[in-house]
């Protein structure tokens, strides 16, 4: 036997429900047919970072990390954490890195409400070599509504046997 007085407050806490799904399922929707532009915002913001990074200036990706961006590296033992260790690293190498030109290739960028992962193939081209790593960047989008990095992962290109 339920009381007289719990049926209206079941109403109202099932309509507060159904009002707050459906404002997610809207939001969602909204996200999902953005997906296209998040994709070429995240590239665009990735090749805009590393145009400065291949010219001695790693201040595109210190301005694209958030204060708790986490950075792995093959020439490190151990992983960044925190936007201040990652800047005490970009300014050790601020100045020396000149790279001829460079190739994204086969970015793809995934997207889930508030979160877009960029993965790419790079090639760096500097004095007739040819350096090739992977990279995984994974954003978030910020209350402020701007995309930030969370998480860097260099590592090296296998060669083919």
């Amino acid at each position: 036997y339920e009381s007289t007085l719990l049926k209206p407050l079941r109403f109202v806490n099932n309509c507060y429900i159904v009002k707050n799904l459906k404002s997610l399922m809207t939001e969602y929707v909204r996200n999902a047919s953005d997906d296209g532009a998040v994709k070429a915002e995240i590239i665009a913001l990735e090749k805009q970072a590393l145009v400065r990074w291949n010219d001695g200036n790693p201040d595109g990706f210190i301005g694209l990390s958030s204060e708790d961006v986490v950075y792995m590296d093959p020439a490190f033992e151990h992983k960044l954490e925190g936007k201040k260790a990652l800047e005490t690293y970009y300014d050790q190498v601020r100045g020396k890195i000149k790279i001829d030109r460079y190739e994204m290739l086969d970015p793809v960028v995934q997207v889930s409400p508030g979160i877009a992962v960029l993965t790419y193939n790079y090639e760096a081209y500097r004095d007739g070599c040819v350096f090739r790593m992977n990279c995984t960047e994974v954003y978030r989008l910020n209350p402020s509504g701007c995309w930030k990095i969370i998480h860097t992962h260099w590592s090296f290109i296998q060669p083919n046997n």
